[in-house]
């Protein structure tokens, strides 16, 4: 009969972790038969490039992250890079020749700086926003723009349970005390948040991660949304605004700038909340009407507030910056109690900037490689499977043109003495975009359709990858 010790030895060849790590990770059968399989069906793709376009050149701004220059300069592209935003004047130089160009939320391209851009076919928002991006101009000047829905959602989530715990016990302000020399150890109005109710505006990605993060620290959550959106956990949804504003002891804002959401937090929304009750604004600064916060605080209606977001930001880091030069009230805001400022910091960790870079950079490459539009914010999304690697002789098209009747015809007639292998065209209001692979062709045929599709008259733009 084998000992135990024998028996402890054979399980442990058997498993084959003799010479792993105490904290190694078993790999699950499923797992490696699937990864196995996908190596051996996957096909190798072949490699496009631009015909009369040259090298790609990238203008990266803002300090983007190491991971999306990582991704261009892997792709053989020119990578300019910069940790600033631009001023208006040296930004139209320098977008003259880009072919794609990655921004934060500080840069503003505007119709003014975008009209100069001879080359741009592509903008990448390292961000969740795009209000700092002229989308329409850009669209109608054939330039995709591209964003991060996603990527930053956990750390914006995250910073808000901070700051609703930090509101709760009045942490901002017995810091700054202790940072003076002074001891106030007080617990008047100082809560636990557990059996409180938090009511979130917006349920998208960052709202939902927030309901979850809540519900785990024992908090109540309702939420309001335009959309009826299947709630999280034991969340529930409520029919208005005002009903959520009646019943929340923390309001945070989670929606996009619009029209509609300018100033969706003023006096009489304050009114309608309970006395006591916290706001906390991570989405964007027009949502919140600060000056009537400013108020509603003074009057004692709001017992503490945390934002993260303003309707006017530096341009850059520095001292005296946040002033009320820049916006109005800053002075006022700033000399309220248990009051959070934060310097849009919502989405700036190492973990959501590093997958904002892969996810954005990552986009950008196969918009520029293969015209693939699919997640873009201000362009007709279309996408076509890659071209296999032994496809000889074959040409994509992609042809951007105004949304108006018959321009099909006069493209699919420049097409037709060729074999069209595949085509997919959609539209997004006034801009138009078709792909196209053209088999059995060589540099001569391929001229001829750049220059027969450049004069159409209603071309945006063309390019062609071969």
């Amino acid at each position: 009969m084998s000992s135990p010790q024998q028996i402890a030895q054979s399980f442990q060849q058997a498993l084959n972790l003799s010479g792993s790590p105490s904290n190694a990770v078993s790999t699950s059968p499923t797992q490696s038969y699937l990864s196995q399989y996908m190596q051996l069906s996957k096909k190798p793709t072949k490699a496009l490039k631009p015909f009369s376009t040259g090298d790609i050149k990238i203008l990266l701004l803002e300090n983007v992250n190491v991971t999306a220059i990582n991704i261009f300069k892997n792709q053989g592209y020119q990578v300019e890079f910069y940790k600033t935003s631009l001023p208006e004047d040296e930004l139209i130089e320098k977008i003259k020749d880009v072919h794609a160009i990655g921004i934060r939320s500080k840069t503003k391209l505007t119709q003014n700086v975008l009209q100069h851009a001879r080359n741009l076919v592509v903008i990448g928002c390292f961000c969740i926003g795009t209000n700092q991006v002229d989308l329409e101009f850009a669209a109608k000047s054939g330039i995709a723009v591209f964003n991060s829905p996603f990527s930053n959602s956990r750390s914006v989530a995250e910073l808000v349970i901070a700051e609703i715990i930090t509101l709760a016990r009045q942490l901002g302000d017995r810091s700054i005390e202790m940072h003076t020399g002074t001891w106030n150890k007080v617990s008047a109005k100082c809560w636990e948040i557990r059996g409180k109710t938090l009511g979130i505006i917006g349920y998208g990605h960052i709202g939902s991660q927030l309901s979850v993060l809540a519900e785990a620290m024992g908090m109540n959550v309702i939420y309001y949304d335009i959309l009826m959106i299947m709630s999280l956990g034991n969340s529930k949804q409520v029919d208005s605004l005002d009903e959520l504003l009646s019943r929340a002891d923390f309001v945070s804002c989670h929606v996009p700038e619009t029209s509609e959401t300018k100033n969706l937090l003023s006096g009489p929304q304050f009114a309608a909340m309970k006395d006591g009750s916290y706001v906390i604004n991570a989405s964007r600064g027009t949502v919140v009407d600060i000056p009537a916060l400013v108020q509603a605080m003074k009057a004692g209606k709001i017992a503490g507030a945390a934002l993260d977001v303003y309707p006017h930001e530096p341009a850059k880091n520095g001292e005296d910056l946040f002033v009320n030069s820049l916006n109005s009230w800053a002075s006022d805001l700033c000399s309220l109690r248990n009051v959070i400022l934060s310097p849009h910091i919502g989405g700036s960790t190492e973990e959501a900037q590093s997958a904002i870079g892969v996810e954005v950079a990552s986009a950008l490459t196969k918009y520029v490689n293969e015209g693939n539009s699919s997640g873009a914010v201000n362009f007709p999304e279309v996408s076509l499977r890659a071209l296999d690697l032994d496809a000889e002789n074959t040409v994509r098209v992609l042809y951007i043109h105004q949304n108006v009747p018959g321009v099909l015809k006069t493209v699919n007639n420049i097409l037709s003495n060729h074999n069209i292998e595949k085509q997919y065209t959609d539209s997004r209001g006034d801009v138009a975009y078709l792909m196209a692979d053209i088999s059995d062709v060589d540099l001569t045929d391929i001229k001829s359709l750049y220059e027969q599709l450049e004069q159409t008259p209603y071309k945006i733009a063309t390019r062609l990858l071969y």
